[in-house]
């Protein structure tokens, strides 16, 4: 059992944990951030990402004793006053359909839109591979991302 310091979008926040336990447990857990969804379990499904200092990562395969420190954003930290322009796109475009994958799916294209203001599709593709939606929502992310990277809603 230890105690963690990190950055926790935007606010430093102190926890008492096992040094091994996924920051996916923490965050929903601990700390009550519940945004972030469980997944799999194995990283290979991408419900769970955040950014770790501006990276996207599975924060299931993320023990808390690595992020002590750090910078850690879920969905609830993206924007701290109104929609991100990433989530606007996503409502215009009407993209979830259970929008379990969603959280993860956004995180992953703010994460593309910062180092990729204008993306082609295949920069579309390849930063989004790691995420699986099971309703094959795939087509309106890609048009949601697009229309973000134009500015958003309208």
């Amino acid at each position: 059992m230890g105690t963690f310091k990190m950055n926790l979008n935007g606010d430093q926040v102190e926890v008492e944990a096992l040094d091994d336990t996924p920051l996916l447990w923490v965050l929903r857990d601990h700390l009550g951030m519940t945004g972030t969804k469980y997944g799999c379990g194995k990283a290979l499904c991408g419900a769970c990402t955040v950014h770790l200092d501006g990276t996207p990562v599975r924060s299931c395969s993320i023990q808390i004793s690595s992020v002590e420190g750090k910078n850690v954003t879920t969905i609830e930290g993206i924007s701290k006053t109104e929609l991100h322009p990433v989530q606007k796109a996503w409502i215009a475009e009407d993209v979830p359909q259970c929008g379990y994958c969603q959280s993860g799916q956004i995180m992953s294209a703010v994460a593309l839109l910062s180092n990729t203001p204008n993306p082609t599709d295949e920069d579309i593709e390849t930063a989004m591979s790691g995420n699986i939606c099971r309703c094959g929502t795939y087509v309106r992310i890609r048009r949601a991302i697009k229309r973000a990277a134009k500015g958003g809603a309208s």
